[in-house]
């Protein structure tokens, strides 16, 4: 069984609560609930971290291959525009990774439409709600061809 690794970034714990605007009203044990199904229906198993911590989330992506993980799928959140640390553990890894947001970055605040992790993943999803995470792990089958 191929096993992938889900990174939720800072405040992500805060869905549901926070911005509903923005991130409605969602919470991260249902997003993480819809991946778990959707992985276990193509005989994938996630592990799933939420940190608000920059080297937890480091640390965690050094030890992927020793881990035996197959591919990342990561919402960095605020880390995606600060982090030349998590952008270089995922190119350091050299394991296909796709990057999800759930609004559109690139249809907010000037300093959001930067991404320093886009640039070492396979592709980015942005913009769908919840869906975006869909979408990634969609990716992420095709990417490693089970």
């Amino acid at each position: 069984m191929s096993k992938i690794l889900v990174i939720h970034g800072p405040n992500l714990n805060l869905l549901g609560e926070r911005e509903q605007d923005v991130y409605g009203k969602i919470t991260l044990e249902e997003i993480n609930r819809t991946l778990e199904k959707r992985a276990q229906a193509h005989g994938l198993q996630l592990e799933i971290i939420q940190s608000n911590h920059e080297g937890e989330i480091v640390d965690t992506i050094g030890q992927v291959k020793r881990h035996r993980f197959k591919a990342i799928l990561i919402n960095p959140a605020a880390y995606t525009h600060t982090s030349v640390a998590i952008r270089d553990a995922i190119a350091a890894v050299d394991i296909p990774a796709v990057e999800v947001h759930l609004s559109n970055i690139y249809a907010r605040e000037d300093f959001r439409k930067t991404s320093l992790i886009a640039p070492v993943c396979r592709g980015q999803v942005t913009g769908f709600g919840p869906k975006s995470y869909v979408l990634g792990l969609e990716a992420i089958l095709g990417l490693i061809e089970l």
